[in-house]
Formats: structure tokens, sequence, C-alpha cells
């Protein structure tokens, strides 16, 4: 596609955890887009960029996305933490609003329901608490503003697509401090880390198995929308809504 065919629909998520059950089997393909390379994975008219954790991660896989590709659609995919309690894990949101907790801006996705408020770093239980408060959100993530920012600069279609990976009251463990100038996760180091402190074992073999169901129905609603082909707005969102639990 990158041969001048363009996209349909990019999706950018994060990392390659979140959406593997969907690009298992996809055509990959590695590119460098302003100095920095970047893997995507391509089937038909759509294109998976994974660009790492963070704002500044999303923005330059989506800048890289649309100059490769030049898609007609924008979706940032991928995990949220639950603001609202009882969200499920699992539960696929389609926001029509997203947020960005760095100045307050607002982005009316035309399509969806509720709230993505996209913050900073990673939320643990005592911040998800004063997002909600401030924002009236059901959901946090770092990453879809930023996409979003992108897709409003391009004149391109945006839709936030997120499954719940853990509950409003779930503190992560520490993780912040193993994530690298790339985003990119360091499995390593958050190993031996763990190693030596097994009072957090329970909790991530929870988080493990809470990321593996909303992997799933994360990728079953990908599919789904990369299957409509870019219809009208709201067929979107009810190819989304269709497959929530």
């Amino acid at each position: 596609m990158s041969d001048g065919s363009g996209a349909k629909i990019a999706i950018v998520a994060a990392l390659r955890r979140e959406v593997r059950p969907l690009v298992k089997d996809w055509r990959v393909r590695r590119q460098e887009s302003a100095g920095r390379q970047f893997t995507f994975f391509e089937r038909e008219r759509t294109v998976v960029v994974c660009g790492g954790m963070g704002a500044e991660c999303a923005r330059r896989a989506t800048e890289a996305v649309i100059e490769l590709y030049r898609p007609e659609q924008l979706i940032s995919a991928g995990f949220a933490g639950a603001l609202a309690p009882g969200l499920p894990v699992g539960h696929v949101l389609t926001p029509r609003t997203v947020i960005d907790a760095g100045d307050g801006s607002r982005t009316d996705t035309g399509v969806g329901e509720g709230a993505l408020v996209s913050f900073a770093s990673v939320a643990d239980r005592g911040q998800k608490a004063k997002l909600a408060a401030a924002y009236g959100a059901q959901a946090v993530d770092m990453e879809a503003a930023a996409v979003a920012r992108g897709a409003q600069a391009h004149g391109l279609r945006f839709l936030a697509c997120k499954a719940i990976s853990d509950a409003s009251d779930f503190s992560w463990p520490g993780v912040e401090r193993f994530l690298g100038p790339n985003g990119q996760f360091r499995t390593s180091g958050f190993a031996l880390y763990l190693a030596l402190r097994p009072w957090l074992w329970g909790r991530v073999l929870k988080l493990a198995r809470d990321s593996r169901q909303a992997s799933l129905r994360l990728c079953q609603s990908l599919a789904a929308l990369s299957a409509t082909r870019l219809p009208p707005s709201e067929s979107i969102f009810q190819a989304s809504a269709a497959l929530k639990p």
C-alpha cells in the first residue's frame, strides 16, 4: 500500500500485544519516517502501526502512517483504564468525545457515546478518581488525543476504539519506569522487578488475564470496523457496538 495506492483505514495502537489477534497473519512492512523506523501491518486497505506508549509516540506514529499511506480515516485503538465504577474488563468503548487532559481540548468524533480522556502517564486508582471527577469521562488512555490532533491537522476522519483492560479501582504496579524512550515496554526489566516483589504477583497475573480478554474484544471490534470499508459514520459505530460484551 505504500507504493501510492494508499490505505482507507489506518489504526494507531501503542503496543503490538494490544492488536496481536488482529494482525497475526497480516503482511509486515518496516519503513522509515522522519528518521525513525516503524513496523506496519497491512491487509487489503487497512494498515496498523504500533507506535509505543504515550502522546509523543502516538504523534510520531500518526504522522508516519499519514505520510506513507495517505489514509482516509484514523483510528486510535488499544487499551484503556476504566474510570466509571462497574465498567467491565473487555468492554469496548467508542467514545463520542476525546479529551486531552494536558490542555482540556476536546475532539468530537461525531459517533459513539461517552468520553475518553488522554492523560500524560499511567493512571493509578487515585488519579482515575480525579480524572473521572474532572472530566466526567468513562475511561482513560495515553494516546487518543494525540492521534485525534493529527487527524484534525490533516483533515481526516477520526475514531477511537478502546477496550477496558483494568477496572477503576486497579492500580498499575509501578510500570512507568520500564517504558523505553521509544514508548515500548521493557519486559525483562519488569520481570526482574517483579521477581523481588512477590506481593505483586497476583495483581500482575490478573492484569495479564484481563489484558488478553481486552485484546480479543478489541480485535473483534477492529475487524468489524475494517470490514465496513468506510460506511457512514453511524454505521461504523454500530459495527463496534454490536460486538460489546
